[in-house]
């Protein structure tokens, strides 16, 4: 199996950063329903930095291993380096091809953050064709 098959297996089979976020300062909860994955992001932020990522989720090993991949990756990032993340980094934390049935569930880490962040920021959410990066 490949290197990048495997350490998503392994985070899915043992996902980071799980938790039930008590005390963080924002949380939002994101899904696709195309296949039933959901995702809630707890986020501790201070002085424009996600300090502490804790989240909860079910649904596939894609979308699992995901949020628990991207929770490690930009644990302690600041708010504005994790808005402008685009699709291809997340792509690239996978390191395996995605789909194009896939593609939703390897992007709702991205989209459940740029969300949550966007909730503490008191902005409306980012709708999912922003997250996909296609225009109407």
């Amino acid at each position: 199996m490949d290197l990048y098959a495997e350490n998503i297996l392994d985070h899915y089979r043992d996902p980071r950063n799980k938790g039930e976020g008590k005390g963080a300062t924002v949380s939002a909860e994101e899904d696709n329903p195309a296949c039933g994955d959901r995702l809630t992001v707890h986020l501790w932020i201070e002085d424009g930095s996600v300090t502490k990522i804790e989240w909860e989720g079910t649904g596939c090993a894609i979308s699992q291993a995901g949020m628990s991949i991207f929770a490690e990756e930009f644990e302690g990032k600041t708010t504005e380096e994790i808005l402008k993340l685009s699709k291809d980094t997340i792509y690239e934390l996978f390191g395996v091809p995605i789909g194009p049935r896939r593609f939703k569930c390897a992007l709702l880490c991205l989209h459940t953050m740029k969300n949550a962040i966007r909730k503490h920021e008191g902005k409306d959410p980012q709708m999912w064709l922003e997250t996909v990066e296609i225009d109407e």
